[in-house]
């Protein structure tokens, strides 16, 4: 299976370039060669390459500033992705893209489930849903994975802050009400792998979620981090409220992954294991 991939550097596209299963091949496309604000480019690759899948792993990832530049992040988040797509569904190729639980609102303490209504609570939201709408537009075979509170040894994540602060400090004010699953970006790329693959074989796509185990705070998820780390950092439970950010963040990122297992077979990961794998890998 050869699958061209929109990414080369973030943090699931490297776990993708890292995790090729046997048999499969991948090119992978960074921004020299598709640039996410330029939409027409980004289906034009789709309609030159030499493939069978196409996976988005690139997005605008940046919460906070979309807030003042939200226009540039649903280029980036809605309409590449649109139409690329729409590139795909031409050629009858499946099409899986990474989405978020930044789609929901938050609210209640259950795991929202695919097909629960929608409610964006900031600008990174609504420009990943202009996204999910239009890879549904485009009417050809695909996959909207939602997933969240994505770590790995790469990039600029929780684990990798929480261990730099934790060897500066005796002590972090960590929010505490706030709770998801946190989701290692090599499970995500197994999935990715997985999933196109079934779909190349005609599996249904459709929307569905995937994250890791068990459902944590930010504040449980740092003293795991600290802990399996050998830090003795305290880590003190705050309320949002404490730590005001410019974008408003869901309280409740608890998703409902049932969809997904049924589908292709793989359980949620358990984020414990991912998080000692990338401990290992940091310290190496």
């Amino acid at each position: 299976m050869r699958v061209l991939v929109f990414g080369k550097t973030g943090q699931v596209a490297t776990e993708l370039a890292r995790r090729l299963p046997d048999g499969v091949t991948a090119r992978f496309l960074g921004r020299d060669e598709a640039d996410l604000s330029d939409p027409p480019a980004c289906a034009a690759a789709v309609k030159a390459a030499e493939c069978d899948a196409v996976i988005n792993a690139a997005a605008w990832t940046a919460v906070d500033k979309a807030e003042t530049e939200e226009d540039a992040a649903t280029m980036v988040n809605g309409a590449a992705p649109e139409a690329m797509a729409l590139a795909a569904a031409d050629r009858g190729l499946p099409f899986l893209h990474v989405s978020t639980d930044y789609v929901f609102d938050g609210a209640g303490d259950q795991p929202f489930r695919p097909e629960d209504r929608t409610a964006p609570l900031g600008a990174y939201g609504r420009s990943k849903l202009a996204g999910e709408v239009g890879v549904r537009a485009a009417g050809g075979p695909h996959l909207i994975l939602r997933t969240s509170w994505v770590v790995s040894a790469h990039g600029a994540n929780f684990v990798k802050t929480m261990l730099r602060l934790g060897r500066e400090r005796d002590s972090l004010n960590v929010v505490a009400d706030q709770i998801g699953g946190p989701t290692p970006a090599a499970a995500i790329a197994d999935a990715l792998f997985s999933a196109a693959r079934a779909m190349r074989q005609g599996a249904e796509g459709g929307t569905q979620h995937f994250a890791g185990e068990p459902d944590a705070s930010w504040a449980d998820f740092a003293r795991e981090i600290m802990a399996r780390a050998g830090l003795s950092c305290a880590i003190n439970d705050i309320p949002t409220s404490a730590y005001p950010t410019p974008a408003q963040r869901p309280a409740n990122s608890r998703l409902d992954c049932t969809g997904f297992t049924a589908a292709f077979g793989l359980a949620r990961p358990d984020w414990r294991v991912g998080l000692d794998d990338i401990l290992k890998e940091l310290s190496s």
